[in-house]
């Protein structure tokens, strides 16, 4: 896997930081301070220019607002949860749809399908947070990562690789809420990427996927099991 000068650190969970060769720090679903699989020394987040939020379920948003008010990183969701999170005190929403591109800081970001709930726990009730959704960054230097979200597997997956070819695709295979690795190997075939880093697994009981269960299945691609904490560059 070349990165090309990116630095990418997965936080655990479905948490990642990924640094651009020019500088900008982007984090895709943030569930830092209260990510039980986060190392304490990478909780304190230095600075984060642009934050994508893939769905509304706290183990992905679960200190967005915190985060936006303290760096006040440009925001992107789908419009409901965008809306949401602007009332709450986030002040750079950059809210946009599925099938969209838009150019934010150094990167370009599009939405794409996620098959999911994306209810938002707001105090005593669950708000709607629209639909849940993936994203595809391309950066700068040409490389180009799929955050699939939450989701299982779904058809459609196929277009993704024919209009965006991702190189590096970031997975879920926990099972249980998403993706188990039998649905992850076929995501696999779909999409068709040179490197998988499985994601959203071991956080709780219930997520008993592992990254040597889909190796087994998908032999022929580079699957890439990080530690919480790790960067790679």
């Amino acid at each position: 896997m070349n990165l090309n000068g990116i630095k990418l650190t997965w936080l655990g969970h479905a948490t990642f930081l990924l640094d651009t060769p020019g500088g900008q720090t982007l984090l895709v679903d943030p569930w830092v301070m209260g990510n039980p699989k986060c190392p304490e020394d990478k909780k304190a987040l230095k600075k984060v220019d642009i934050m994508l939020c893939t769905h509304g379920h706290g183990d992905h948003i679960g200190d967005a607002v915190e985060i936006a008010k303290k760096h006040n990183p440009k925001v992107v969701g789908i419009p409901e949860l965008a809306s949401w999170l602007q009332k709450k005190g986030a002040k750079q929403t950059l809210p946009m749809n599925k099938g969209g591109t838009q150019a934010v800081g150094d990167v370009r970001v599009t939405m794409v399908n996620a098959e999911h709930s994306s209810g938002i726990q707001d105090d005593d009730q669950i708000v709607y947070g629209g639909e849940a959704c993936g994203y595809v960054i391309e950066f700068e230097n040409g490389v180009k990562i799929y955050h699939a979200g939450d989701t299982c597997v779904f058809g459609d997956m196929q277009i993704i690789r024919e209009i965006y070819a991702p190189e590096i695709a970031l997975l879920p295979i926990g099972d249980h809420y998403t993706m188990g690795p039998r649905e992850a190997a076929y995501a696999c075939n779909l999409l068709k990427p040179k490197t998988v880093i499985p994601m959203h697994f071991g956080t709780f009981p219930q997520l008993t996927g592992r990254p040597v269960d889909l190796q087994k299945l998908v032999p022929n691609i580079e699957i890439l099991e990080m530690k919480p904490g790790q960067t790679l560059t």
